[in-house]
This record gives C-alpha cells, sequence and structure tokens, in this order.
C-alpha cells in the first residue's frame, strides 16, 4: 500500500501513544483465532473486491515464507490477512493501522501479530523484531508488484508469470508506480534474500491460489517454475 514510508504525521501522537504502549509483545504467546473468524473479521471490515485479494495474497505469501524460516504458518498467515484490515474505512496515516490495531486487540488476537500489524509501516515507529515482522513488511509491496504484473499479461495468468519478469517490472519506475521498491528492497536484506529469491518464494505462493486471485489464466494452462538462482 502507499504512504508508508514517511514520518509519524503531527496529529496521530495520541493514537500512537494509545496502541504503542501495549506493543511490547510476549512472543509467540496467546492463542490464534481461527482462520475463519479472522476471515469473516476481514469481511465485516473489508467491502473491496481487490484488497480482499490483497489480504489472501500477503497471507498466501506469509504462510511460505514461515514455511522457509521455520516458523508457524497459521500464525504469519494471519498477519497477512489482517494486516491492512482498516485499510479501507481509514487509508490515512493518523488512522492505518492502528483503527485495525484496535480492532484486532478486541477480537482477541495475539500481540506479536499486532506488533507484526504495525511493524508493516515504517511511520508507526514500530521496530521489526522477529522473523514474522520482516516478513510481512517484505512481501506486503511485493504482491501488489506481482499481481501488476500478472494483470498486463494477455493471459492475466500467475502461472505463466515468471521471477525474471517481475523483476523486470520492478526496475520500470512507471510501472505500477505506486509500489514502494525500497521497501521490497530493504525487507529483502532484512530477510537475508536477493530480490529476485523473494520474488520466488512470493510468486510461487501466489501461483497456489491463482483461482482465489482471479488470476488463474487459462484451465489447464501449466504454471511456469518460480525457482531463480541468486
Amino acid at each position: 500500500m502507499e504512504e508508508k514510508r514517511v514520518n509519524p504525521p503531527a496529529g496521530s501522537s495520541a493514537r500512537m501513544a494509545g496502541v504503542a504502549t501495549r506493543a511490547g509483545h510476549p512472543g509467540a504467546g496467546g492463542d490464534l483465532p481461527s482462520r475463519e473468524a479472522a476471515w469473516q473479521l476481514v469481511c465485516e471490515w473489508v467491502q473491496s473486491d481487490s484488497l480482499r485479494k490483497h489480504l489472501l495474497a500477503v497471507e498466501a505469501a506469509m504462510r511460505r515464507m514461515a514455511e522457509r524460516a521455520g516458523g508457524d504458518p497459521d500464525r504469519w498467515g494471519l498477519a497477512g490477512l489482517v494486516h491492512d484490515l482498516d485499510w479501507e474505512r481509514y487509508p490515512t496515516r493518523e488512522d492505518h493501522p492502528y483503527r485495525g490495531v484496535e480492532a484486532l486487540r478486541q477480537a482477541g488476537f495475539p500481540e506479536d501479530i499486532v506488533h507484526a500489524v504495525l511493524a508493516h509501516a515504517d511511520y508507526t515507529g514500530t521496530a521489526r523484531e522477529s522473523d514474522m515482522d520482516r516478513a510481512l513488511y517484505a512481501v506486503d509491496e511485493l504482491t501488489g508488484l506481482i499481481t501488476a504484473a500478472a494483470l498486463v499479461r494477455p493471459d492475466h495468468s500467475l502461472r505463466t508469470l515468471e521471477v525474471k519478469s517481475v523483476v523486470k517490472k520492478m526496475k520500470e519506475k512507471r510501472f505500477a508506480a505506486g509500489v514502494d521498491r525500497q521497501t521490497i528492497e530493504v525487507g529483502a536484506q532484512e530477510l537475508g534474500l536477493t530480490v529476485p529469491e523473494l520474488t520466488a518464494e512470493a510468486l510461487a505462493a501466489m501461483q497456489g491460489i491463482a483461482d482465489q486471485l482471479g488470476l488463474a489464466g487459462e484451465p489447464g494452462q501449466p504454471a511456469e517454475k518460480t525457482v531463480t538462482s541468486s
């Protein structure tokens, strides 16, 4: 999403203080809400089809990154699914992601997920402390770039999209200009990955749910390999 690499706005201090006082999360403790409950919460807050698909894409990418890092795919996936919960209603730096964080706490989400949601936006000043934090920061913008790269293909398909094509599009500054390239680069670096390696993971995850994202192309079309050398 846009507007994420700026300093905290003057008007947000009170809300930031309210959420930050509880942001010292105790780690991965706390029971997880069910995925069904999380999706119901998303549907209450988000009516936009494109934003719902973005959340599904980030969820899939987070689950794959958890598997790579030895994390909990269910926990990481939930962080991805709800990270932009409030974006449709409150698309401003004064409110996002603070309003969503309030709703997540009320719904009983554990503090490590809340912390990851806060940390995915630089302007909150919340440090990325865990691999889950760093992964969410890295794949959020990247999934948007991958979606845009698929949509300009003749078949609108993730299945035929290759890593090299996404990386090439990333270098074209006018393409999907709202995508923050620096966030992707910094995120990959924090995870110890190259941008092509990170892209390969996110693309493979999104290919796995291409039907849900509306980017499956023609039925029976084979998927391209997404693994690339660094």
